[in-house]
């Protein structure tokens, strides 16, 4: 029976500048790496077969989001859900990472990742399947969750693209590697994966694929070559003070004050110190200092994050943070010992895709989709990710990572018509992924992972 969730018309991001697509004509060479038409229609029948499933998983999801290393229940999901369909799978990588292999014949093992984790973000899409969740922290902070970047959806795509793939398992021979990976928001989920034996469960794998939403019509994915995203760092900077009453400052030594002239003086780092032609970003995400309207606090953190190309940039930053703090701190009177303490807790390179394999993979999705749909020169962005981190000691591993468009065409259009080049952005509260693009995304998975195993 036909799904009722109907596949989009397909758009482009024409209105967006610096960005461009394949050309029509591909200079007079017939496409290669292209799908056998009745391949293609097989995918489209299973998955389209499929959506309700999938739609229903991925607000079950949704629904009930988890932070990074607390997706059990997500992971609990993959796990079944790959088994069911024959795969091998070891749990509890790195925490809550899942991995699952899948042995057909031979050919190249081909590594594909989803993220499993959500955000510290009040929900306010008002869609009816809205995360209404709230978690107590570690530090005994409540927090409101929801998935407001899509990596529901990218454990959907990955279940849909499994099932497509065994029900037509006798058309492709290699090694498929699905990894349910947990903690990507705060860039510590593939390294302890790596860190915690990874490759003691999984083949090396020949090529490794990942894919990611992006606030771009649905029907559009983005293969482009090159540095795609920043390398970060995420780190807290402890100031310490002298308690005391609100009315006597003089008495105390006010750490929220040191705190508040860093959080200024870190913009000139990024201003005066970084040449304007090179990526810089410093951004103080949050404060935590005190209690009450009338106490001096002994202490104020701040958490902080950098984002960066060059590793020269990023050694500026770090050391000028420093500096600045120790420099504030010594201002208002603090002895050597009780200097601020910078703890640097997760990062990861830029995120760069293989020549090579951008270029093949945009080809066949190319062919399937129309040359309009696939973009392949897009700007780098000062977002980051920890994916590329899964190649672990075999830093030569081909990669690509796609962007695969989510959002609702008419949203875009409107937001478009308003001046603004998309409707929302990753990490927002509307950010929301349109239900057509849950079958969408699955079978630009099961293309591109076709496209890259060997056929029969």
């Amino acid at each position: 029976m036909k799904s009722h969730y109907a596949q989009p018309r397909l758009g482009t991001l024409s209105n967006m500048a610096d960005v461009s697509t394949l050309p029509d004509a591909h200079d007079g060479e017939p496409l290669t790496d292209s799908l056998p038409a009745d391949l293609v229609a097989d995918v489209d029948r299973i998955i389209d077969a499929d959506t309700d499933r999938l739609v229903e998983t991925f607000k079950d999801i949704h629904r009930d989001p988890e932070l990074g290393f607390a997706e059990v229940r997500t992971a609990r999901i993959i796990e079944l859900a790959l088994q069911n369909l024959g795969f091998d799978i070891t749990t509890g990588i790195g925490t809550t990472g899942v991995a699952a292999i899948y042995r057909n014949g031979d050919g190249p093992v081909v590594m594909y990742r989803a993220d499993m984790d959500a955000l510290a973000v009040q929900e306010e899409t008002g869609v009816e399947y809205a995360s209404e969740k709230r978690v107590t922290r570690e530090d005994g902070t409540e927090v409101p969750v929801a998935h407001v970047c899509g990596h529901d959806a990218h454990v959907t795509w990955m279940l849909g693209m499994a099932h497509a793939l065994i029900e037509l398992k006798d058309r492709w021979s290699g090694t498929l590697v699905l990894i349910g990976q947990p903690a990507e928001e705060p860039i510590t989920g593939a390294k302890a994966m790596v860190d915690d034996g990874l490759y003691n469960f999984i083949p090396k794998p020949d090529v490794f694929i990942g894919m990611h939403t992006a606030p771009a019509p649905v029907g559009v994915v983005v293969s482009s070559p090159g540095p795609r995203l920043a390398g970060t760092d995420q780190l807290d900077i402890l100031f310490h003070g002298v308690g005391g009453h609100g009315s006597m400052p003089q008495k105390a030594k006010d750490p929220v004050l040191m705190a508040a002239m860093a959080i200024v003086e870190f913009q000139t780092i990024v201003s005066r110190m970084i040449d304007p032609q090179q990526t810089a970003v410093l951004t103080v995400g949050a404060v935590h200092a005190g209690s009450d309207n009338n106490v001096i606090p002994t202490q104020a953190l701040l958490k902080a994050n950098l984002r960066w190309y060059d590793p020269a940039v990023r050694e500026i930053m770090l050391s000028a943070v420093e500096s600045v703090a120790d420099g504030i701190a010594r201002t208002y009177g603090m002895p050597e010992d009780k200097l601020p303490e910078i703890t640097l807790k997760g990062g990861s390179s830029p995120l760069v895709n293989d020549l090579e394999l951008s270029e093949r993979m945009a080809r066949t999705l190319a062919a399937v989709l129309g040359d309009q749909q696939i973009v392949t020169d897009m700007p780098r962005a000062t977002g980051s990710e920890d994916v590329q981190l899964l190649k672990g000691p075999y830093p030569e591993m081909p990669f690509n990572y796609l962007l695969v468009g989510i959002a609702n065409h008419e949203t875009f259009a409107a937001a478009q018509a308003q001046g603004e080049p998309f409707p929302f952005a990753p990490h927002n509260p509307n950010y929301l992924v349109d239900l057509s693009a849950i079958p969408f995304g699955a079978k630009v998975a099961a293309y591109s992972m076709l496209g890259l195993l060997n056929r029969s």
